[in-house]
């Protein structure tokens, strides 16, 4: 193991670089596509989105970032193939790493929302395919992945399109909208603030050093849905209407009041993610980090290294506030025409999908988990409320990113062990 007790603090400062590149990436990509219906639903500015998106974003990926880390670290290759060679380990994940965050930064440019799963996950299956050997892939832990791809989508597709129409049924299509939003939209706002809370209580306290039991943490969070109800109750009751008001413009005051509502879930969307897809750059982080730490040994587990998850938090906040606002533009208004209303149902839907998905340990596609939520809400109205030439392009990027991160892996791969003589 010279190589790496010869280059050690070399190749960790490396695999920091890329980290907080690809992070930097995610935050340029994938967040701009979280927040991209709450600007595009005009429930807020982008100035207002990023801010939001820096604060929980931030603490997501901090305080429950860890779950989803050891998917992607140990359940795409079967390590043991690298026991002989952990230099090959080591240089492939910075490989990914840097393969992964430049082909984000290029599509970020170009206003593309692709999957930085998919960025990952294909650089490290190139390298490893190509690098050292087929076999050294998990082709059926693959496939359990790319089936996620399929069926998240279609979940948070149908958790949409039923919280869309159910605001529709029980508010929109009454005699008097404003009445029922009063009524009923205390119990979305319950709703939301039950799904945020949850995964922060369950998720996130533990790594800060208090682990709840889960029946503590279905309490809490229920208390907390409470407060948020009697909050929403209040705000909402402060704005003034009259029954004498057509009820064309009644709905209007309503989408005025799910602007508020998407406040709250632009938060819960922005925790999800932020716990979810930072594990796309501080996985292969924290291999590199484990093998050279422990003399090329590669453990069937190891502790996070504390500055990892910060640096991943950080990374992604400084792409969305200087790189987000391309995608933001096409995911918000490019798909189908948002208000408010459809704005929550889209973005509630995703984040009740990448929550779950983050609490199994299975790494989803939070973009493509927000397109099926978009689309969901879309078809509620028709397919002709679709841009489907935009949905298209879309489609097609996706396609274009699995190969282009494991083309880009294996040059850079190769290139590394050419420059440090491997």
């Amino acid at each position: 193991m010279d190589f790496l007790q010869s280059y050690g603090m070399i190749l960790i400062i490396l695999a920091a670089a890329v980290g907080f590149v690809m992070a930097w990436g995610i935050g340029a990509n994938d967040v701009a596509n979280a927040m991209g219906t709450s600007v595009g639903s005009k429930a807020l500015t982008i100035k207002q989105a990023i801010i939001i998106a820096m604060i929980f974003e931030f603490a997501g990926a901090y305080l429950a970032g860890g779950e989803v880390t050891s998917t992607i670290r140990k359940g795409i290759i079967d390590t043991a193939y690298f026991v002989d060679i952990p230099e090959y380990l080591v240089l492939g994940m910075i490989s990914s790493l840097f393969a992964a965050g430049l082909w984000l930064a290029v599509a970020s440019y170009l206003g593309w929302p692709v999957s930085t799963t998919h960025s990952i996950v294909g650089a490290i299956i190139g390298f490893t395919a190509v690098g050292v050997s087929m076999d050294a892939v998990e082709w059926s832990k693959v496939g359990g992945i790319v089936g996620s791809w399929i069926v998240t989508p279609a979940i948070s597709g149908v958790i949409a399109y039923l919280i869309f129409m159910s605001a529709h049924k029980l508010i929109f299509e009454t005699d008097k909208p404003f009445h029922y939003a009063r009524k009923y939209v205390p119990f979305y706002m319950a709703f939301a603030g039950f799904v945020m809370s949850l995964v922060t209580i369950k998720k996130g306290l533990k790594h800060v050093g208090l682990d709840l039991s889960p029946t503590t943490g279905y309490v809490l969070s229920v208390v907390l849905a409470v407060i948020i109800a009697f909050i929403g109750k209040w705000l909402i009751s402060r704005q003034a209407y009259s029954h004498s008001e057509d009820a064309d413009l009644q709905r209007a005051n309503v989408e005025k009041v799910f602007a508020l509502l998407m406040v709250v879930t632009a938060c819960c969307m922005a925790f999800a993610h932020g716990s979810n897809d930072v594990a796309n750059a501080i996985g292969p982080l924290a291999a590199v980090v484990s093998v050279v730490s422990n003399g090329g040994e590669i453990g069937s587990s190891s502790s996070l290294a504390p500055w990892i998850l910060p640096l991943g938090g950080l990374g992604i906040v400084a792409g969305l506030a200087l790189f987000g606002h391309r995608v933001i533009a096409t995911i918000g208004e490019g798909i189908t025409h948002l208000t408010p209303s459809r704005g929550f149902a889209a973005e509630m839907a995703a984040a009740c999908t990448v929550v779950i998905a983050s609490g199994t340990g299975l790494p989803i596609s939070t973009t493509q988990t927000l397109v099926g939520a978009v689309l969901g809400v879309g078809l509620a109205r028709g397919v002709s409320a679709l841009n489907l030439g935009i949905i298209r392009n879309i489609v097609i990027s996706w396609v274009v990113t699995l190969p282009a991160g494991a083309i880009l892996s294996i040059l850079c791969f190769f290139t590394l062990k050419a420059i440090f003589g491997v």
